[in-house]
């Protein structure tokens, strides 16, 4: 992604700089050996962090040998063998018009954007991008993934395959997420794990969508004796979502958040080019700032439990455990026990 950010009367200026950066990358040698080695660097400092650790191993296990099974900033195996040549060819195979989308914000109209674009982006590569193809996912059985760390607190990642983000589905699973994990202190994760019982600080559950389908996470972090204790509460709470209706105060709740809470993706002209990149990216529609808080609040009780049963199978969750594994009890796989 390239960003600009720049004064109207300096609008001229800053495309041409801008179109200068995108159609003519020199890739100097210096600085590929520097973001080279600070990737690198970065990887290494992961290595520390069990949260990091944890979503890695997640990934892996629930996306195994697919593209979303690995972080975005590669392995330090083919980040080290990286060279600008390599750089070059990702760059012309995969940059260019037909495979961009490209949105402005500010004092100016439509009409003058697209003839500056063009002209400004007259002699880019006329490449053709190729179509989005995700493999077809493999079936598979629940695993339990457990590292070895001498840390005190237990990072637990427990989940399983999401939906994509044109998923109709999409907003009820956003007003049934925000009920189980995503609504904070209000959400039945906390209260249960944390409120009730005290045993974690953090604990959170969520969908990530893309194109193709990506996860559904709980994420927690517990001492490591209360490990197996956490990760049954957990389970339960995903049991009953599924078999018990929420109430009405739970749905008018999420509802409020998450329509209220929209208009905040839209409060500076930075935001709203990336949310406008993301609606074309996904093919939302046009309408889609006047659909959303429509299609929320649209989302009934029966809704949250169909797309809970339909959506959320905890005989088929992954379990990833990053703790001090002398100090923790942990369930076989599957996790959540069968429930058939």
């Amino acid at each position: 992604m390239l960003a600009l950010t720049v004064l109207r009367k300096d609008f001229d200026t800053g495309l041409g700089l801008l179109a200068d950066l995108l159609q003519h990358p020199s890739f100097p040698e210096a600085e590929v050996r520097r973001r080279r080695e600070a990737a690198l660097a970065r990887m290494k400092a992961d290595e520390d962090d069990p949260g990091e650790v944890a979503e890695r191993a997640f990934v892996k296990t629930l996306f195994p040998g697919e593209p979303y099974g690995h972080q975005v900033i590669g392995t330090p195996e083919a980040v080290g063998k990286l060279t600008r040549k390599d750089i070059v060819a990702f760059y012309t195979q995969q940059y260019n018009p037909s495979g961009s989308i490209v949105s402005v914000v500010g004092d100016i109209s439509a009409p003058e954007v697209r003839e500056r674009m063009e002209e400004a982006l007259r002699d880019w590569n006329k490449g053709t991008a190729a179509s989005f193809q995700y493999p077809v996912a493999p079936a598979g059985r629940a695993q339990t993934v457990t590292v070895d760390k001498p840390i005190t607190q237990a990072n637990i990642i427990l989940g399983e395959r999401g939906v994509a983000r044109d998923n109709p589905d999409y907003y009820a699973l956003q007003v049934m997420s925000y009920i189980l994990g995503g609504g904070g202190f209000s959400s039945r994760l906390v209260d249960n794990i944390r409120t009730k019982a005290g045993l974690a600080y953090s604990v959170a559950s969520f969908f990530t969508v893309n194109k193709a389908p990506g996860s559904f996470q709980v994420v927690m972090q517990t001492k490591n004796q209360s490990t197996n204790d956490a990760i049954q509460r957990a389970c339960s709470e995903i049991e009953r979502i599924r078999q018990e209706p929420v109430s009405d105060d739970e749905v008018r709740d999420a509802k409020s958040y998450l329509t209220g809470s929209f208009p905040l993706k839209l409060d500076s002209s930075s935001k709203i080019a990336g949310f406008l990149a993301q609606v074309e990216f996904f093919d939302l529609g046009a309408d889609y700032t006047d659909t959303y808080t429509q299609r929320i609040n649209a989302v009934t009780k029966e809704d949250v439990q169909r797309v809970a049963q339909q959506y959320l199978h905890p005989e088929q969750m992954d379990l990833i455990v990053v703790s001090n594994l002398s100090q923790v009890q942990i369930p076989p796989a599957p996790a959540c026990g069968r429930t058939d």
